[in-house]
């Protein structure tokens, strides 16, 4: 199905994206998202590409799924809600911060412990709440603290040091970046600083979607296994109440889906067919119509991803038009 070796890194250039979705107000189209997409069937070949899938790029937060099983082969014992808070971009609810305070506690370490940025919760209403509190930007609230906690916890457990568990030398790190090439296939393009201050590192859209395939095939028990298991069955400890993501994977059986800063999507089914997408200016509106369409081209039934289609364009507070994705990715069309 996948080859055991590791390719070579994905080139850094710019991506050769290709238009994924107009904009239509009033039957016309008012704009055009720029991205990329693939979909790979059971045995892993690509059977559909868009725009450029083998640049290197950020994955951003969709790559949180394999970190999550660098750390449990690392030795992270979580299962269930606080597994997936360790794969989370949360949205900073009290279930997630009192998860994340349970896990600092299980490696008996403290919010101060955290290196992650400061932040508001994710979530708007949330935040909101926070803001009318008086609540200051805190670790706790950002929404990766649930995999910098998870992190510390790995550290503890390894003997390995803490103030400096961001280092892409740390062991932790090393460790992750392993995993990563592992999963994908392929080395690493380069390596920056993710938002939340944690090391991220580059592949191709390409090698993406083949690690979250690989992920979800995996057998029962492995620690692929054990993170596809808690995000599907927990879905809202790794998002958040409201969040598409997880209305996604509640609405397609057996579906493991996360999403990225800067219109990441990568989702994988128990058979191993994949879809990733990017959309080349970050535009979240684009994000999730183009990945429905994508998994659609999976072989999904399209049944299920109506409300996935695209927010409406409003006139007046009315619905004028709507984000529609191309008809080279709409199944439908072609």
């Amino acid at each position: 199905m996948y080859s055991s070796s590791v390719a070579d890194a994905p080139l850094v250039r710019e991506p050769l994206h290709a238009p994924v979705a107009h904009l239509v107000r009033g039957g016309v189209v008012e704009g055009i998202h720029y991205g990329s997409a693939v979909v790979l069937d059971a045995d892993g070949r690509v059977t559909f590409q868009l725009g450029d899938i083998e640049a290197a790029f950020y994955p951003r937060s969709a790559l949180k799924p394999v970190q999550a099983v660098a750390m449990v082969r690392a030795g992270l014992p979580l299962d269930g809600e606080l597994l997936s808070l360790a794969a989370a971009s949360h949205s900073g609810e009290e279930r997630h911060l009192a998860g994340t305070r349970r896990i600092l506690e299980l490696a008996g370490l403290t919010e101060d412990d955290l290196r992650n940025t400061p932040d508001m919760p994710f979530d708007p209403v949330v935040r909101d709440a926070w803001v009318r509190e008086g609540r200051p930007p805190s670790r706790l609230a950002q929404n990766c603290s649930g995999k910098h906690a998870a992190m510390l916890y790995v550290c503890r457990l390894n003997g390995w040091s803490l103030d400096d568990y961001l280092d892409p030398e740390h062991p932790l790190q090393q460790a992750i970046a392993e995993i990563v090439e592992d999963l994908t296939g392929q080395r690493v393009a380069a390596v920056t600083v993710d938002g939340c201050g944690a090391p991220l590192f580059s592949v191709s859209l390409h090698g993406l979607a083949r690690a979250v395939a690989r992920i979800t095939t995996a057998a029962p028990g492995t620690p692929e296994a054990r993170v596809a298991d808690a995000m599907r069955l927990h879905a809202e400890m790794a998002s958040g109440a409201g969040r598409d993501v997880a209305a996604l994977m509640r609405a397609v059986p057996g579906l493991l889906a996360k999403d990225g800063f800067e219109g990441v999507q990568v989702a994988a089914l128990p058979d191993g067919r994949a879809i990733a997408v990017k959309i080349a200016d970050g535009a979240n509106r684009a994000r999730i119509p183009v990945a429905a369409a994508a998994l659609a081209r999976a072989g999904v039934d399209p049944a299920l991803l109506t409300g996935f289609a695209g927010e409406p364009l409003l006139g007046g507070g009315e619905p004028v038009g709507s984000v529609r994705v191309v008809r080279a990715l709409d199944p439908v069309s072609v």
